[in-house]
């Protein structure tokens, strides 16, 4: 299985790619795209769990060099542990977003998404996301930024609505800005240090003088911070994602600001450990749980109370990665999966109310308890988990991080964990909010639907769309990922083990030596004649 693996490793981006030209060519054929999507994602998600696998028991990463080209001359494929665990999580999610999303085309003739388009963009989406996890250079990084983009600016607009359009063009703008200053910051950088493999920056980055590192630093994090909506460059997201068929939401939500997150991770831990703007780190964060999670409480539309919930909680991720330690940074990669996952299926518990109540405004739908309560179970379930309920895997990622936090005991940290906690009450807060009103509110309680009206300063004029029809599809995709979510507390034990061995690995970066063993390893080739 050793051997085999480094072969495994390139498929988890040509397959998606494969299986986009198929399913283009078959664009008459719903059919056929359904089963090449499903098929390959399902394969991808069982390599991408065969390779961590084999990176956690071997405690060796495989380094892999397109084309043939000795490292690190060639585009090098890195996948450890981080990238491994990061493409299983990501082909779960997308695999479950796409039964979802069958079960809608089905239902509505693919007004919502057609699938022509909707499937080679959505694999070319998934081969983006898989290519950014395990680029072992800061240029293929950028290829898999940009794959992202070109496929996520097509399934933004699905529909051609003029709001599609309209936000689709902001998101478009904002995410130009961000590859721009990224492309830029690689230019420097391969002027600077001659190149562009992240192990190789990381070896000769201190041959640089301190204001030099300081002002390339500063330009990754502003380009990857923008994709990972962190304050104050968040801005874009709540209108960009609620106007989103619910499947394309959903699976945005949960997935591109954490590639983006990823990003900031691996720039944090690998090419500027011995220059960190921690502090910066600390009060971004702070500010971006707080200000998030005030815009979750001031809606009264659930896409976008979820839409800045996902803001609020990306400051979580920012805050154990300040920390900078091997707990905090284990921690921070429990709570990324966690997010990914509880995300993705509040987004797609949402999709199943706007069907059923044909809006998503908290001020108009209500009485689903007795008219949908699967649905209000499967609602209620990831909104307890976000909120950071115990014993669920929100609550077990939140006391990792403050406890980690506590350990190193300074004051800015204690004002940290008070932001922290005071950000999971009060997301508790709006979803339990929203989940009183949608499903607890009688159908004829129109004083108190007019107190509530009053009281938000709010109006409920939102869109509102026909009810429709449930397919079983649709239910069955959200309730696996709501047992996805469930699953992450009943075996909280062996994944944070996993993820406290990937923080004290990141700490510990890896050399161009290393880098080059673990390809030989990897491929058997240790040049020694007679050697396997």
């Amino acid at each position: 299985m050793t051997n085999l693996a480094p072969a495994l490793v390139p498929l988890l981006v040509t397959l998606p790619l494969l299986g986009a030209a198929i399913a283009l060519i078959a664009g008459r054929h719903r059919r056929t795209q359904v089963v090449v999507s499903v098929i390959t994602l399902t394969i991808v998600c069982v390599i991408a769990a065969i390779l961590l696998y084999v990176v956690d028991a071997g405690d060796q990463a495989i380094a892999v060099s397109v084309g043939g080209w000795e490292i690190p001359f060639g585009i090098v494929l890195y996948v450890d542990r981080l990238s491994a665990l990061l493409v299983v999580v990501s082909s779960i999610v997308l695999l479950a977003v796409l039964l979802f999303s069958v079960g809608q085309g089905a239902a509505d003739g693919d007004d919502e998404t057609p699938v022509s388009i909707f499937h080679p963009s959505y694999l070319i989406l998934a081969a983006g996301i898989f290519n950014a996890f395990i680029a072992g250079d800061l240029f293929n990084l950028y290829v898999g930024f940009e794959i992202l983009l070109v496929a996520s600016y097509v399934l933004i607009t699905l529909g051609s609505t003029e709001s599609r359009i309209r936000t689709g063009v902001v998101y478009i703008v904002v995410s130009l800005v961000s590859s721009i200053l990224f492309l830029a910051a690689i230019a420097m950088i391969y002027g600077a240090l001659g190149t562009v493999n992240m192990v190789q920056i990381s070896e000769r980055m201190g041959e640089l003088p301190q204001e030099t590192q300081l002002v390339l630093h500063l330009m990754l994090l502003l380009a990857f911070s923008i994709k990972a909506a962190v304050f104050p460059l968040s801005f874009w997201l709540p209108d960009s994602y609620p106007t989103a068929p619910a499947p394309v939401t959903a699976v945005f939500a949960g997935l591109l600001t954490k590639v983006g997150v990823y990003a900031i991770i691996r720039t944090e831990t690998e090419l500027f450990l011995d220059n960190d703007v921690n502090f910066l780190l600390m009060v971004v964060a702070l500010a971006t749980m707080i200000v998030g999670v005030l815009g979750a409480v001031a809606q009264a539309e659930l896409k976008r109370i979820l839409s800045f919930t996902l803001v609020s909680h990306i400051g979580y991720m920012i805050f154990g990665l300040a920390i900078a330690t091997p707990a905090a940074i284990g921690a921070t990669i429990y709570y990324m999966v966690h997010h990914i996952v509880v995300q993705t299926t509040l987004f797609l518990a949402v999709g199943l109310v706007e069907r059923r109540a044909g809006s998503t405004s908290i001020l108009r739908v209500k009485g689903l308890m007795k008219a949908a309560p699967v649905i209000a179970v499967l609602y209620f379930i990831p909104a307890v988990n976000l909120g950071g309920l115990p014993p669920f895997s929100g609550f077990i990622g939140k006391f990792a991080l403050f406890d980690a936090a506590a350990e190193v005991g300074t004051p800015i940290m204690m004002v940290l964990i008070v932001g922290g906690i005071l950000t999971s009450l009060l997301t508790l807060y709006a979803l339990m909010r929203a989940w009183n009103l949608a499903f607890w509110r009688e159908e004829d309680d129109s004083a108190e639907t007019e107190a509530r009206i009053s009281y938000l300063g709010a109006s409920p004029s939102g869109v509102e769309t026909e009810r429709r029809a449930i397919p079983k599809i649709m239910t069955a995709s959200t309730t696996g990922m709501v047992a996805i979510t469930v699953a992450l507390t009943i075996f909280a034990g062996p994944l944070y083990d996993v993820c406290t061995r990937i923080g004290a690995a990141l700490l510990e970066p890896v050399t161009l030596v290393q880098l080059q063993e673990q390809h030989e390893v990897s491929t058997g080739d240790t040049g020694e004649e007679g050697q396997p």
